[in-house]
């Protein structure tokens, strides 16, 4: 069965492999913008497209796991009953 922690570290691990692939792939466009050829060009086209999309995907992930952290913590914050952010920073020390 999958436990909260593993989702998280799943979809942590899914952005970081996603993040991989842009900076390869953006790498890769970078040194083969000297060829002029018909067929690099529409595969850089390509490649350029799907990066945008990647780059959009990887936002939305990283909106959403920012969101979630950000619930979680209101939740701790309320179960705790925090009052201050002392409060909550002497809670993360015991």
């Amino acid at each position: 069965m999958e436990t909260p922690e593993h989702h998280a570290q799943s979809q942590e691990q899914l952005i970081g492999d996603l993040r991989l692939v842009i900076e390869n792939a953006e790498e890769l466009l970078k040194n083969t913008d000297h060829y002029s050829s018909a067929l690099y060009q529409n595969a850089r086209a390509k490649l350029s497209l799907a990066l945008e999309a990647a780059n959009e995907e990887l936002s939305r992930f990283e909106d959403a796991q920012l969101e979630r952290m950000m619930a979680a913590t209101r939740a701790a914050n309320d179960r705790y009953q925090d009052r201050s952010g002392e409060d909550r920073i002497l809670r993360a020390f015991h």
